[in-house]
């Protein structure tokens, strides 16, 4: 589509979402902004199951997205990476597209390339206006960030590991928590308590999970919800269930960059 098209602006947008009646009137306005190369709006989520509620509120969370900015519908200015988005189809171009290559991944790796090879700049607007939709049950979640995992490696092996930490982030940390477990059994015998690390660090996240339910409450009622009051889940449930989508995001993803990474490294396959 991109060595077809003959405009002068390229727009992705993804089967998966909504958007917003003058989306592409606010991304077009963004766009001609100084040096941006890319703008486009933050993911608003959607949910009418308990397990979209879960995965709505749990991206708003640090332990969700890692820093990124482009998960916070009220933020505006520059970012690292932007979901979909408007583009100069010369850039495009220039840049030979997206990077077929890899599932996943797609938009953040066009993304780096924009600001490091034609030094443009990534654009994030709140009146650029688009709702995702999660996936509707844990298993099709728990592929999803697989898939996520293995498309960060690629993209960190395609760019000599120069992407956000974030994208290495649940790897790194879980390599880290299961290496300190195997030291203490194999060589402390347990001296150093390492079930208490994972005591304290369930602790952490159910605080989280709480935190999120109860302070975002309002926000779930008013423009995540999509079913009526009735049928709307308990906040007690909501509670559990960002819990469970917290540890199946990390989890999975940590699985899927640790089978990219040894896929690539080990047996030198490249791509997916």
């Amino acid at each position: 589509m991109i060595e077809e098209a003959k405009g002068e602006v390229f727009v992705r947008a993804d089967a998966h979402c909504d958007y917003g009646i003058d989306y592409l009137e606010k991304c077009i306005e963004n766009l001609q902004k100084e040096e941006v190369k890319n703008a486009g709006g933050a993911a608003r989520f959607l949910a009418s199951n308990l397990v979209q509620a879960g995965t709505s509120l749990a991206v708003l969370s640090f332990l969700g997205h890692g820093g990124a900015k482009h998960y916070n519908p009220t933020y505006e200015g520059y970012s690292d990476t932007v979901p979909m988005g408007c583009f100069w189809l010369k850039d495009l171009k220039k840049l030979g597209g997206f990077n077929e290559e890899n599932l996943t991944n797609q938009d953040a790796e066009i993304n780096y390339r924009l600001r490091t090879n034609l030094e443009g700049r990534i654009y994030i607007s709140p009146k650029i206006k688009l709702w995702y939709y999660p996936r509707e049950k844990v298993l099709g979640l728990f592929k999803q960030y697989f898939r996520y995992g293995r498309g960060r490696c690629i993209t960190s092996n395609s760019h000599s590991g120069k992407i956000p930490i974030r994208s290495k982030a649940p790897f790194v940390f879980i390599v880290l928590i299961l290496t300190s477990l195997l030291i203490d059994w194999l060589i402390f015998d347990g001296a150093l308590g390492s079930p208490y690390y994972l005591m304290i660090i369930s602790f952490i996240v159910f605080f989280e999970s709480i935190r999120l339910t109860f302070t975002k409450r309002n926000y779930f009622e008013e423009e995540v919800w999509q079913k009526s009051t009735d049928l709307r889940p308990s906040l007690f449930t909501v509670c559990i269930m960002v819990f469970i989508v917290l540890n199946i995001m990390n989890f999975a993803h940590f699985l899927g960059y640790g089978y990219q990474l040894i896929k690539s490294k080990v047996f030198r396959i490249d791509g997916w």
